[in-house]
């Protein structure tokens, strides 16, 4: 398939196109870089972030929003479309996805509406996978309404969604109340919507309360006051005032906001740019031949390939 194909198809929401173009852009295939460089971007699709601990319900809070958002019409009368993004760990030995989130979101594998893609961290940090950026942008480039990302779900550090998301929802559960003093200095950071998930277990209130009061040391973001909310997804519950929440929070986004977020981005492509020839088994074959010499020096090795 040309370019020209990729890039018509992507256009007018040709999942078979979209499915092809994030391939390409995800092996590094010949010609992404030109499509990469033609996406033509003429809807303002709101990109959210879902992100929290393992176990926090981040899947099924999807799931539900999807259904609540797949019910409704767009501007145009439309029914409305989602695109999702669903970081996996890697598999140690074929560093495809280990999970496969669309099995999780299986009532939905087959809706017109939506286009989910499971991506593989392949050893990438901060809870999304190397490509999440480019990929968003396929997505973003396309028919899609709403694009979602939900991240790996790997704790304190998973914080990249913030320099990707335009809203950011932490997922956090009841149980997690003796953990919200070592996530402060992380995801704890980032949100700009706290959800409580799973509220119909004990000690929810007094978690949400806890929330609230460690969000009181943070900085404010303008205008917007971070609300927590309750939901319980796997019943429904609170998703209509989640995805109010989101809406509103999307009003909010002032130029400097948008501003920040592309700077975020560039630095995030122009690092993968400079890291892209950087290869680890090469690595090991350079170092092979010299790593137990006794005057050998990681430093100087290092110095030298750059």
């Amino acid at each position: 398939m040309e370019i020209a194909q990729l890039l018509e198809g992507i256009k007018t929401g040709d999942r078979r196109s979209i499915a092809r173009a994030i391939t390409w852009v995800e092996n590094d295939q010949p010609g992404y870089e030109t499509l990469l460089h033609s996406l033509q971007f003429t809807r303002n699709t709101p990109v959210i972030g879902i992100t929290g601990p393992p176990g926090a319900g981040k899947s099924t809070l999807i799931n539900a929003l999807i259904k609540l958002i797949c019910s409704k019409t767009n501007v145009e009368g439309h029914p409305n479309t989602v695109g999702v993004i669903a970081v996996d760990p890697s598999s140690p030995f074929t560093h495809g996805s280990l999970l496969g989130d669309r099995l999780r979101m299986q009532e939905h594998f087959t809706n017109p509406q939506v286009f989910i893609r499971s991506l593989a961290t392949r050893g990438a940090l901060g809870g999304l996978s190397a490509k999440t950026l480019e990929i968003c942008d396929v997505l973003r480039a396309s028919t899609f309404d709403y694009i979602f990302i939900e991240t790996v779900g790997v704790g304190q550090s998973e914080v990249e969604i913030i320099g990707l998301a335009d809203t950011v929802v932490v997922t956090l559960v009841p149980e997690a109340g003796d953990e919200i003093q070592a996530l402060k200095s992380g995801i704890m950071e980032i949100g700009d919507i706290f959800v409580v998930n799973k509220m119909d277990r004990a000690g929810s209130d007094l978690f949400a309360v806890g929330i609230i009061k460690t969000l009181h040391e943070r900085p404010t973001q303008g205008d917007w006051v971070i609300p927590v909310l309750k939901t319980n997804a796997s019943a429904y519950e609170g998703i209509e005032e989640l995805l109010d929440s989101i809406h509103a929070h999307s009003k909010t986004a002032t130029a400097n906001h948008r501003l920040s977020l592309i700077a975020e981005r560039a630095y995030r492509l122009i690092q993968y740019g400079r890291m892209k020839d950087v290869n680890i088994k090469e690595l090991k074959d350079q170092l092979k031949s010299v790593f137990e010499k006794e005057d050998f020096n990681l430093y100087w090795f290092v110095k030298n390939l750059i």
